[in-house]
């Protein structure tokens, strides 16, 4: 075997390591956010918050899926694992939507306005820090590998963090002018475009950058 194929071999390990640390951390941090997430939701009577941490359990699911995948690397494996990660995030994606339009309607049908809850708007903001930086990081992985499947991964986690500002961007308008509407109003927004990320990665063509 040549040297150039050895030092392609050599990165590419290096860089599927990277990645099954990555999802380590996404499995971890997301674990956490969805138990503290669900019990501060319940505890305020947040369908927003309670909702969120169903999204981080969703992200679980797609972390665990991404760890399988970079654990079948081997190239007789590779793309067969490929294919069924890249449908499993797909399925999760839609499980999002799905959860994310019942809650929304269920709490503008209710009108129930939730109690102000600090300890959500904390982990709101803590993960609107971190899973940006996370996102980057699968990304980078995604494209060194040539993998759709992280590359869809990578657009997950960029979804939570876009409800990590919508949900943070709600409790706050709640706690300072009782504005119960504006977190379901703004997670419907999101409904279109995480409906066609999964159907995308469904049809597997989720992975708009992994060849640049």
């Amino acid at each position: 075997m040549s040297t150039d194929i050895l030092s392609q071999e050599a990165a590419r390990a290096a860089s599927v390591r990277r990645g099954r640390w990555l999802e380590y951390l996404t499995i971890g941090w997301n674990s956490l956010e969805a138990i503290a997430s669900i019990i501060a939701g319940m505890i305020a009577g947040s369908i927003a918050l309670v909702g969120f941490g169903f999204d981080s359990l969703i992200e679980v699911s797609s972390g665990a899926a991404l760890l399988w995948r970079l654990h079948m690397d081997a190239p007789e494996k590779r793309e067969h694992a490929e294919k069924i990660a890249l449908k499993f995030v797909g399925v999760c994606f839609l499980l999002l939507a799905a959860y994310i339009l019942y809650g929304a309607a269920k709490s503008l049908i209710t009108h129930e306005p939730p109690h102000a809850s600090y300890i959500g708007i904390v982990i709101a903001a803590a993960s609107l820090i971190v899973m940006p930086l996370l996102s980057r990081a699968k990304r980078r992985v995604a494209t060194s590998i040539n993998s759709r499947a992280m590359h869809a991964d990578s657009r997950q986690t960029d979804l939570c963090a876009y409800l990590s500002a919508i949900l943070l961007g709600g409790l706050v308008l709640n706690a300072l002018f009782g504005w119960w509407w504006a977190d379901p109003v703004a997670a419907l927004i999101m409904l279109p475009i995480i409906a066609k990320e999964g159907i995308e990665a469904l049809r597997g063509e989720t992975c708009d950058d992994c060849h640049s």
